[in-house]
C-alpha cells in the first residue's frame, strides 16, 4: 500500500511540474482560440490540385484510414507539405461526417486540436486539407518497436489531449464531445505536442443541448 501511494505522489508531482512546464512555454493556462494567430487566407482548391499533389491518391501516399475517410500524405506545387482526408462518399454518413468535422473545425481553435487548412467539396468528392504533423499517429509511437516515448513525454500528451478535450466541453460556446478519442486519432507536431483529431462522429451540444451525431456503420 504504501509502495502504491508513493507512486501516486511520484505521479502527481511530475504531472503538475509537466503542465507547469508547458503552460510557462505557451505563456498561457489554456490556450483557447483568442490566444492563436489568425488562419492565412487561402484560395480555393481543386480535385486536380490534391489529386497532384497527393500523387493520384496512390496507395505509397496512404497515411492512414480513418471513420469515414482515408488520409493521404501530398505535396502542394509552393512545396507545402499536407494530409488530405478524402472521404468515402459512397457512405452516406460519410457525408456527415464531412459536414460534422467542418462544422467542428470551423468554429474552434485550440492549439491541441487538429487544424483544417481548407477543403475541397463537391457532388464526387469531398475532401479536408489538414495541418501536417510531422511525427505521426500516438499509436506509432505506442505500438511500434522503431519508436519510444519517456514518461515525461508520455505526461505531456496526456495533459494535451486533457487540455483539447477540456476546451472542447467547457470552453467554447459550441460545446462538442468528440466521441473517438484513440491512439491513431491523437497526432504528434514536430515538438511532440499532441493535437486532437478526426471529429467525423462528434456530437455538437448547442445551447439547446440539441444533438447532431453521426454513426459508425
Amino acid at each position: 500500500m504504501i509502495y502504491f501511494l508513493l507512486n501516486c505522489l511520484v505521479y502527481d508531482v511530475c504531472a503538475r511540474q509537466s503542465m507547469l512546464v508547458r503552460c510557462q512555454n505557451s505563456k498561457a493556462e489554456l490556450p483557447i482560440q483568442e490566444n492563436l494567430p489568425p488562419l492565412p487566407e487561402w484560395r480555393r482548391i481543386s480535385y486536380h490540385d490534391l489529386a497532384q499533389a497527393a500523387d493520384g491518391f496512390s496507395q505509397s501516399n496512404l497515411l492512414g484510414v480513418e471513420s469515414f475517410g482515408s488520409v493521404y500524405k501530398g505535396t502542394l506545387s509552393n512545396g507545402m507539405t499536407i494530409p488530405v482526408k478524402v472521404f468515402h462518399v459512397n457512405q452516406d454518413r460519410a457525408f456527415k461526417s464531412f459536414n460534422i468535422e467542418c462544422e467542428v473545425l470551423r468554429n474552434i481553435r485550440h492549439r491541441n486540436l487538429v487544424k483544417i487548412i481548407n477543403s475541397c467539396s463537391n457532388v464526387e468528392f469531398k475532401a479536408l486539407v489538414l495541418e501536417f504533423m510531422p511525427n505521426g499517429s500516438l499509436e506509432k509511437w505506442l505500438y511500434s518497436h522503431n519508436h519510444f516515448l519517456n514518461v515525461l513525454q508520455r505526461l505531456n500528451i496526456v495533459i494535451d489531449i486533457t487540455l483539447a478535450v477540456e476546451y472542447l466541453h467547457h470552453d467554447h460556446s459550441l460545446s462538442v464531445v468528440h466521441c473517438g478519442i484513440k491512439p491513431n486519432n491523437i497526432l504528434l507536431d514536430t515538438d511532440m505536442v499532441a493535437h486532437l483529431g478526426d471529429f467525423g462522429i462528434a456530437k455538437l451540444l448547442g445551447e439547446e443541448d440539441s444533438m447532431i451525431q453521426t454513426k459508425r456503420s
